[in-house]
């Protein structure tokens, strides 16, 4: 089984569309994120995010066993929190995506919104590393992602590892495995979209797997829809070449690709 754990929305598919591509592809589950890069979507506009919320709901509407979607918010917002709160009580929304820009992830305002997910239960995906468009990355070190302790039932997953920032990005997660604490109760994954360009790559995938082992992380295509399915086949086959690059066990290979994704998506942890 494969569950694709970070997968971008345009406003421009249609359900079947995703579905067939999915189905190509051979991914069983997708987390889809409201589209919020594509205009008339932006994160700087609260309505054009209010109005991609709405846009995911009906897309995933009737399909909410492989179609799981994640809201997007802008804590800079005012209505942030309402506004995440609102999109949750729709059918299949079960998620939170947001990308610290202009502001930090220890911000007060972010730390409403943070509470919002965690009250719901809702698993949440944050962009940490640079930005490959040239924006400023210095509001996504995985440092700062520390905060989210203070929401002791919030799960979060940490997207494209950090990088460059990627030894930061383990030592964050490794605090959980120093605590002793099980896949349930742990607060942090990692997901491997894009990340480390390839001469780096193996390197890093080893160290993730050797340090904080598979458990804590999860395959993301980091596509954007409407796509092919062969762009999803491709990003899959090179995240397994690098993993028996470096001697990924079978257990390594269910993690990332599915058990990892569905024990973040399954509810909020054990309160340490």
């Amino acid at each position: 089984m494969i569950i694709d754990a970070h997968l971008h929305c345009s406003g421009r598919e249609t359900s079947t569309e995703v579905l067939r591509t999915l189905d190509e592809a051979g991914v069983d589950m997708a987390v889809l994120l409201a589209p919020f890069l594509t205009p008339p979507y932006s994160l700087h506009d609260a309505e054009s995010l209010r109005a991609s919320n709405a846009h995911l709901a009906k897309l995933i509407a009737g399909h909410e066993d492989r179609l799981i979607g994640f809201a997007v918010v802008n804590p800079l917002h005012e209505s942030a929190a309402d506004d995440l709160a609102a999109a949750l009580e729709r059918s299949g929304v079960r998620g939170l995506k947001t990308v610290p820009t202009g502001w930090y992830p220890y911000d007060p305002r972010a730390h409403r919104v943070y509470e919002i997910a965690a009250r719901a239960g809702a698993p949440c995906l944050f962009h940490s590393g640079i930005f490959i468009d040239g924006t400023s990355g210095r509001y996504c070190r995985p440092s700062f992602f520390e905060a989210i302790r203070e929401h002791p039932r919030l799960r979060a997953t940490l997207a494209h590892l950090g990088w460059p920032w990627c030894d930061e990005a383990i030592a964050v997660g490794l605090i959980d495995l120093l605590h002793g604490r099980s896949a349930h109760e742990r607060q942090f994954r990692f997901d491997l979209s894009f990340g480390p360009p390839p001469p780096y790559r193996e390197r890093v995938f080893a160290d993730a797997l050797g340090v904080l082992g598979s458990a804590m992380l999860q395959y993301g295509s980091d596509a954007f829809l409407p796509c092919e399915a062969a762009r999803l086949r491709r990003g899959i086959e090179e995240t397994r070449a690098v993993l028996e690059a470096v001697g990924a066990s079978a257990e390594d290979h269910a993690n990332i690709f599915h058990q990892t994704a569905a024990q973040w998506l399954s509810g909020a942890p054990a309160a340490p």
